[in-house]
C-alpha cells in the first residue's frame, strides 16, 4: 500500500493542477481588454505569484535558485513567455476548442525536439502519433478557411512549438529547479507586451479577472503540475493534461455559448484519441516488468 501512495499523490496533485488551469481560456475571453494589455497584466501578476511563493518559502535563497538555472533558465523563460503570448493571441483569434486541441499536441512535438536536440530515441508509435495529430490539426485548419480564425489556429500551433521547446529545455536541465524560470517568463511577457498595451485602460472587472488568473489560477496550476512528474511518469502527466483540451472549451461553451465547428469536433476527436492511445502505450512500456519467482 505504501508503494502506491506516492503514485496516487502524484496523480491527484497533477489532476488538481490541470483542473485549476482549465478556466484559463474562459478568463482570457471574459477580459474585455486588448491582447497586449492582457499579456502585460497576466505576465506581471503571474511573476508576482511565482516569486511571491518562493520568497515566502525560501526568502533571499530564491536569488540563488534563479542563478542556479543559468542560461537554460533564461531560454526556458523566453520560450514560456513566447508560448504565453501566442496562447493569448490564439484564444482571442480563434475558438477555444481549436486553440486548446492544437496546443494539446505540445508533448508530441517535445518528443520530436528531444530527438533532434537531445538525441533521445523516438519510438515508432510516437512518429505515427505525430503524423496522425498533424492530420487532425490540418482538418481543424480546413474548417477555419474563410471563417476568420485561421490566424488564431496558426498562433496555437506556434504556441505548441514554444511549449515543446520549453519542455525540452527543462528536460535538459532536469537536475535543476526550473520553476523560478516561470517568474522570469512573466516579466519577459510584460516587457514584450508593454509597448503595445494600455495597462491603465482596463476596467475594475477586467482587473479582477486578471488577478484571479495571474495570482491564483496560473501559479497554483503550474506549480502543482510541476510537482506531479516527481511521482508519476511523463506519459501519465500528458494524459492528465488532456483534461484541459476537453474542459477548457466546455467552460467557454457553458458561459459564452461558443459552439465548435464540425471540423473541430472531428479533428479534435482524432487528436485527443491519438494522444490517449499514444500515452497509454507509452505508459505500458514504461512500467517495470515484475520479477518472476
Amino acid at each position: 500500500m505504501r508503494e502506491k501512495s506516492p503514485h496516487l499523490y502524484g496523480v491527484l496533485i497533477t489532476a488538481a493542477g490541470v483542473l485549476l488551469l482549465t478556466p484559463d481560456g474562459l478568463l482570457v475571453r471574459l477580459i474585455g481588454a486588448d491582447s497586449a494589455t492582457i499579456l502585460f497584466w497576466r505576465g506581471i501578476l503571474f511573476s508576482i505569484g511565482i516569486f511571491g511563493f518562493y520568497l515566502l518559502r525560501r526568502g533571499v535563497a530564491t536569488l540563488g535558485l534563479v542563478q542556479a538555472m543559468g542560461k537554460r533558465g533564461l531560454l526556458a523563460a523566453l520560450l514560456f513567455s513566447l508560448s504565453t503570448c501566442f496562447f493569448v493571441l490564439a484564444i482571442t483569434h480563434t475558438s477555444a476548442a481549436n486553440a486548446l486541441v492544437i496546443i494539446a499536441t505540445a508533448p508530441l512535438f517535445a518528443a520530436l525536439f528531444s530527438w533532434l536536440i537531445l538525441k533521445e530515441t523516438i519510438s515508432l508509435s510516437t512518429w505515427i502519433a505525430i503524423g496522425v495529430c498533424i492530420g487532425g490539426i490540418s482538418l481543424i485548419f480546413l474548417g477555419s478557411v474563410g471563417g476568420g480564425s485561421r490566424d488564431g489556429d496558426f498562433y496555437a500551433i506556434i504556441c505548441a512549438f514554444m511549449i515543446a521547446g520549453q519542455i525540452t529545455t527543462v528536460r535538459h536541465a532536469r537536475s535543476v529547479d526550473m520553476v523560478p524560470s516561470l517568474g522570469i517568463a512573466g516579466l519577459l511577457t510584460a516587457l514584450i507586451a508593454l509597448p503595445f498595451s494600455a495597462p491603465l485602460a482596463i476596467t475594475g472587472l477586467d482587473f479582477m479577472y486578471l488577478c484571479i488568473l495571474g495570482l491564483i489560477v496560473l501559479p497554483c496550476a503550474f506549480g502543482l503540475i510541476t510537482i506531479g512528474p516527481r511521482y508519476i511518469s511523463a506519459p501519465e502527466v500528458s494524459l492528465l493534461m488532456l483534461m484541459e483540451s476537453i474542459l477548457g472549451p466546455f467552460w467557454v461553451w457553458l458561459v459564452l455559448a461558443e459552439v465548435p465547428r464540425p471540423e473541430t469536433f472531428i479533428g479534435g476527436a482524432i487528436v485527443i484519441a491519438t494522444l490517449v492511445i499514444h500515452t497509454g502505450v507509452a505508459y505500458r512500456k514504461s512500467r517495470p516488468v515484475p520479477a518472476r519467482g
